[in-house]
């Protein structure tokens, strides 16, 4: 049985952006590859959601880009995490871990 898509919660876009970037340059194909890839296939953004929230980090300093050459020898921007995206992605993984404890908690109630 093939694995059912999650639903995207709001909020959660630019962390896993971070989250994909963190293990390795990419560039914006790649990182929706990575996020598919980390989450087992659950996870499906579109490219409409995931270019506006590149220029958002990269804005606000949590990316830096260079543009290269992707493996199909195309002219791609390629981003990498700053360190004030590591300690925002630290910031943002920590609270998502509070909350999904407290869910948890709430639900087993």
């Amino acid at each position: 049985m093939p694995p059912r898509e999650a639903e995207l919660l709001p909020g959660t876009l630019d962390l896993l952006i971070l989250k994909a970037v963190s293990l390795g340059q990419l560039h914006g194909y790649g990182i929706l590859v990575r996020i598919g890839q980390i989450s087992g296939d659950a996870l499906n953004i579109e490219q409409g959601a995931l270019y506006p929230a590149l220029y958002r980090l990269e804005t606000k300093g949590f990316l830096a880009a260079e543009w290269g050459v992707s493996d199909n020898n195309r002219r791609a921007k390629f981003y990498s995490l700053t360190a004030s995206g590591k300690k925002r992605l630290r910031e943002e993984t920590a609270g998502w871990e509070r909350f999904a404890a407290a869910m948890t908690e709430a639900l087993g109630a």
